[in-house]
């Protein structure tokens, strides 16, 4: 049968696809507590597309200001030849001239006022400042004979500092609520992971869960920040354009040219609805490929001594090349994709100009009267192309939230109660009541029908072969998991029905695989108890038989352990943990095969350390070596869930059963 080629691309169980109205809308969910900022933003971007529309409004007077200028500088034969006849003035003519000037004042208003309509409302306002300073904008026929000194001297600067401040708003309040919106994802996603059941744990790849919820939300700035951005800026400057466009049209009369560019401007938008589907799949599976990316990276690094322990670092760099090729295969064709989005769109605007040209020619329309129309849709362009490639970061986002709401909506978290019991000490007994657990992957129990007590003050051990239900076992006690049968109670309550917060503080563990973290061996061992002192950290670390290999070292309390204390010796790790259970002191301990992976010398160390974590403490142990447990009250003695043994050591020794052989086999007596 043939290998599958990348089994690790495998979807995680809670994986399902959602709709964009979905992801966005929950998207909204955090941003709306942004609001305020985000409108300022948009209001922002809106109005600088408003900039445009005094723009527009000038380049048709503009346009036949030059045009009339042109053709008065142009003098015909005629003209010439008469000039020359009448270079000496007579009589009547001097009268003529002199009429002229009289009337010249009222007939100036009066071109002014018929020129009126084809200006700006605000013109003449803008004549009127300029006259006060010496000058005018208007030739003597009362057209805008100064447009390009109203351009480059009032208009395009006034309009450029108005844009600055506006664009400058606009970018900083999105990216301010978009980088808020991002924290709050992440901060979210990791208590609601801390949330999960255990059996959550046992089921996901670590490092692509890592990648979901840390760069998987970075993805949201994009859409909050950029996205948003365009959207606020990019539509509106469409919609001045297209409406001025249509007013012109109107007021001109040129209603087939506007049934023209109303058919072809909608082919725009083609290329994007056929490209997004496909940008969206490959995004994802760029997402995906790059979790199994920070995967590799995670396992190698957390197994790096197997690795160096048996030379196969050529292996996993190869394996880690293929990951990284793979990831770089569908980044690409995402980028390839999303690149053509725009030359694409390009094309397409090209192909459409130049058939409005060919059109505007058969229909005998000049350019002089269609180039106040074109300039808006040349600058359409600019933001169409925007908008194409905000379709691309949509479809992206889109791949990116629907990871996110899948892991968010996971509800494998074990059940509080809306008014649990507190529950402040431990009085009496913790007992299984035909108590059955089976894990969720799995095809038979862990735990079968398993019934018996743990009073206060006493030790009841667990001893039995791997896969037995042992550790199984410990985890319901410290309801890390909940029974599917029967129930665990302590003092006559059921563990589902306290506060969690009060049966942490009442059990605490010390573990096999002991894990510290990356801090100083003071803050690990004040770990869960945040207000002790340096004092207590010291008495508990003596109790444990830890305060002299620490003070051994030149940091003393102040050495850094390194990630998952990989500084320290097992022993030293074990011990580490055993004085964090004494710092925070819980009345019931759990024991999970603590001294098993450690030498002889080192585990007379921590036996003692144990012996003094567990006096006038509830315990319960589970052991593979059998003569830690030797002088346990109850040991329970489990085979494929089910406990087939019970009874002190003498006892289960002298019974020749399953007990005994364990014992044989470690020769302890």
């Amino acid at each position: 049968m043939k290998k599958s080629k990348h089994p690790a691309y495998q979807q995680e169980f809670f994986d399902r696809e959602y709709s964009a109205g979905e992801v966005y809308g929950r998207l909204w969910s955090y941003a709306r507590r942004y609001r305020l900022r985000i409108v300022l933003g948009l209001v922002c971007g809106v109005l600088t597309a408003g900039t445009l529309l005094p723009l527009y409004q000038v380049i048709q007077p503009s346009l036949k200001g030059v045009l009339q200028n042109e053709q008065g500088a142009q003098p015909n034969e005629q003209d010439v030849l008469q000039s020359g006849q009448d270079a000496l003035p007579n009589e009547q003519d001097v009268q003529t001239v002199e009429a002229a000037h009289k009337t010249k004042s009222g007939n100036k208003l009066a071109r002014e006022l018929e020129k009126a309509s084809e200006l700006p409302s605000w013109y003449p306002q803008v004549e009127k400042a300029a006259r006060k300073l010496g000058f005018s904008l208007q030739d003597e026929h009362g057209g805008m004979g100064g447009a390009l000194v109203l351009l480059v001297v009032f208009v395009v600067p006034f309009i450029a500092f108005v844009r600055l401040g506006l664009v400058f708003l606009n970018h900083y309040c999105l990216a301010w609520a978009a980088m808020r919106v991002v924290a709050d994802l992440r901060v979210d996603l990791l208590e609601h992971l801390q949330k999960q059941s255990l059996q959550f744990f046992g089921r996901i790849d670590v490092g692509q869960l890592m990648s979901r919820a840390t760069s998987d939300p970075q993805q949201m700035r994009q859409i909050l920040q950029h996205v948003l951005q365009e959207l606020a800026q990019a539509p509106f400057e469409i919609v001045v354009s297209v409406g001025y466009i249509i007013w012109f049209a109107v007021a001109h009369h040129m209603i087939p040219t506007l049934a023209m560019i109303c058919i072809g401007f909608p082919m725009f938008i083609v290329p994007v609805v056929m490209l997004s589907k496909r940008i969206r799949k490959w995004a994802k599976k760029a997402l995906k490929r790059f979790s199994v990316v920070g995967s590799r990276i995670h396992e190698i690094l957390t197994c790096v001594r197997v690795v160096k322990a048996y030379d196969t670092a050529a292996y996993e760099n190869a394996r880690y090349r293929r990951v990284v090729r793979d990831l770089l295969k569908a980044t690409l064709k995402t980028v390839r994709l999303g690149l053509l989005v725009g030359p694409a769109v390009e094309t397409v605007g090209i192909l459409l100009i130049c058939a409005f040209i060919v059109w505007c020619y058969f229909a005998h329309v000049t350019m002089t009267t269609v180039l106040p129309m074109l300039a808006p849709l040349l600058i359409i362009y600019k933001p169409l192309k925007q908008l194409s490639k905000i379709q691309v970061q949509i479809e992206q986002g889109r791949a990116a939230l629907s990871r996110i709401f899948a892991l968010l909506d996971v509800q494998m978290e074990l059940p509080e109660k809306a008014e649990p019991v507190a529950k402040p000490s431990f009085d009496r007994e913790i007992r299984f009541e035909d108590v059955s657990f089976r894990y969720d992957t799995a095809d038979r129990d862990a735990v079968s029908h398993a019934t018996f007590a743990v009073p206060r003050g006493k030790v009841v051990a667990v001893v039995g072969g791997t896969g037995s239900g042992k550790s199984t076992m410990s985890g319901l006690l410290s309801r890390f998991y909940d029974p599917r049968e029967g129930r665990v109670t302590m003092d006559g309550v059921d563990l589902r029905d306290l506060c969690v917060s009060d049966l942490r503080k009442l059990v605490g563990s010390v573990m096999q695989e002991t894990l510290l973290f990356n801090d100083t061996i003071e803050e690990n061992i004040r770990y869960g108890s945040p207000d002790a002192t340096h004092e207590q950290v010291v008495s508990a670390a003596k109790m444990a038989n830890a305060h002299d290999f620490i003070m051994g070292q030149p940091e003393g309390y102040a050495r850094v352990v390194g990630e998952k204390g990989f500084a320290l010796s097992g022993g030293e790790r074990q011990r580490i943990a055993i004085a964090r259970a004494i710092l925070r002191n819980p009345p019931i301990l759990v024991l999970d095969e603590a001294t098993s992976a450690l030498d002889t010398v080192t585990e007379r160390l921590v036996q003692d350390a144990i012996d003094n974590l567990m006096k006038d403490r509830t315990t319960f142990a589970i052991a593979h070596r059998l003569s830690t447990i030797r002088n346990a009250d109850l040991i329970l003695v489990m085979d494929q869930g089910r406990i087939v043994e019970r009874g002190t050591h003498d006892e289960l020794f002298a019974a020749n059963g399953v007990y005994r052989k364990l014992c044989d086999m470690q020769k302890t007596t």
